[in-house]
């Protein structure tokens, strides 16, 4: 059933209103003005999260998940609005994908060896107080992902939002505090500063109760956490690669590519960025794009304008232009398309920095490679070695596993949009904290354990 456009937006304004009260702490839980009282709720907090028997720790999740499903769409709404990136139709689905598929409790598992020389048991316990650093991209989800997760292997989280995404990130905490108090467990299991800024991510990397750090942004965060001298889990940046071969369904190729590629507006990590495709069947991919996909086919001046217009003089995406809609972006240079126009395309080299730059907006430019063997080769300068995500489209089972294994990520998807990655529209488990750099890949609550050996000898072996 729809929500009133009217009463959602009166409910955004109500939270913004409430959280801009008395600096942004009146009527939240776990904000506070400071990180080291953020860090000392949460160590509090932590005492009693630590010995929840499962089946708490599991009402509360389950009632994070209900939180999340009532608010979907105001957490969307409020996401667009701060950070001006996304649309709010796709953030909807996230916010629902977190809540159907992100692991609770049925994650931390025991494994056991019983033998004539007794029972040895691994089993997974918390770290404490998990520090952890969150997008701009996607604030919210990030947020209640890694609270479910945290919460679920027995630890509290202090967060560092992004600055620019700091009221949707604090609402999404909040609502778990208060999921957390309505299943019988304490205040304070996430915790913020009303206003994060650097400083304050700089206390809680060098804090001695944060046991862990958790990094979901660009390179430089990440490489700032994996610097801290602590343990750190690194969700960083990709630049993911579509490859289609000669063997692939064209049409199909096509339509999941583009779809991948703009949903909310390109902001997932997981996102297509850009393609590489066998010369002989080129020309049919961009016709299906162009003619059957919402594709806008770019000429050359319009490339220029854009490069000058979505990339700075450092070589970055300009803030304005990441996640914004391929109709607006063409407005920014003066072009006006119709709304079914959902993605700017082009065929370029490699170097272009609409291709090589990540640049989380729906530009995807298209480079012809020679053969297989050389679209696997730009295909792997292309991602830059984030070992992130990538994609391929082809019928040939030997060439999908000889490309997945050249380009070494974190996921490789073959003859599927991106976005099933994340469970969407295929199998397996959510979460927006993907930790390519450090290994780990898709994080779940498993990965916030640590593991913990317990040896009984001679006994208990009863065969």
């Amino acid at each position: 059933m729809a929500v009133d456009e009217r009463l959602v937006q009166s409910i955004v304004r109500e939270v913004v209103q409430k959280m801009q009260c008395s600096g942004g702490v009146s009527g939240m839980h776990g904000v506070f003005k400071d990180m080291n009282q953020c860090i000392a709720a949460a160590k509090e907090a932590e005492k009693e999260v630590r010995i929840l028997p499962m089946d708490r720790r599991e009402k509360i999740i389950s009632i994070i998940r209900r939180k999340i499903r009532e608010n979907a769409e105001t957490l969307a709404r409020m996401g667009v609005e701060e950070t001006g990136m996304g649309n709010v139709g796709d953030k909807i689905l996230k916010h629902h994908l977190v809540a159907d598929k992100c692991p609770g409790t049925e994650d931390i598992y025991t494994t056991a060896w019983s033998g004539d020389r007794g029972l040895t048991l691994t089993e997974l316990g918390p770290f404490g107080v998990i520090g952890s650093i969150t997008p701009c991209t996607n604030p919210s989800e990030t947020v209640l992902c890694n609270v479910i997760g945290m919460l679920a292997a027995g630890n509290t989280v202090v967060f560092n939002p992004h600055p620019k995404a700091v009221k949707t990130s604090l609402f999404a905490m909040n609502l778990c505090n208060e999921a957390s108090i309505e299943g019988g467990g304490p205040d304070n299991i996430a915790c913020a500063c009303e206003k994060p800024t650097l400083e304050t991510s700089e206390i809680m990397m060098k804090h001695p109760d944060i046991s862990l750090l958790v990094a979901t942004g660009g390179p430089g965060v990440v490489t700032a956490v994996l610097s801290s001298g602590k343990r750190g889990i690194g969700a960083g940046a990709g630049n993911p690669p579509a490859l289609v071969d000669e063997t692939a369904d064209i049409a199909h190729a096509a339509e999941c590519i583009v779809n991948g590629c703009t949903f909310d507006n390109n902001l997932p990590c997981i996102a297509e960025k850009e393609v590489v495709c066998v010369e002989s069947v080129a020309d049919e991919l961009m016709h299906y794009m162009v003619n059957e996909q919402g594709c806008y086919l770019a000429n050359e001046s319009e490339q220029q304008a854009l490069i000058k217009r979505v990339i700075d003089e450092k070589g970055a995406p300009k803030r304005d232009c990441v996640g914004k809609s391929a109709k607006v972006l063409l407005q920014y240079i003066g072009v006006n398309v119709p709304d079914n126009i959902r993605c700017i395309t082009f065929f370029g080299k490699k170097e272009n920095p609409l291709i090589s730059t990540e640049l989380m907006m729906p530009i995807l430019g298209v480079v012809r490679a020679k053969d297989f063997d050389d679209a696997v080769e730009q295909s792997v300068w292309l991602e830059h070695g984030n070992r992130h995500s990538a994609h391929i489209h082809s019928k040939n089972v030997d060439r999908i596993t000889t490309y997945a294994r050249a380009i070494d990520t974190a996921i490789v998807v073959k003859n599927g949009p991106s976005y099933t990655s994340l469970g969407f529209g295929g199998e397996g488990f959510n979460t927006f904290t993907i930790a390519s750099r450090t290994g780990e890949g898709l994080t779940s609550a498993s990965t916030f354990a640590k593991r913990r050996r317990c040896v009984m000898i001679d006994s208990l072996c009863i065969r």
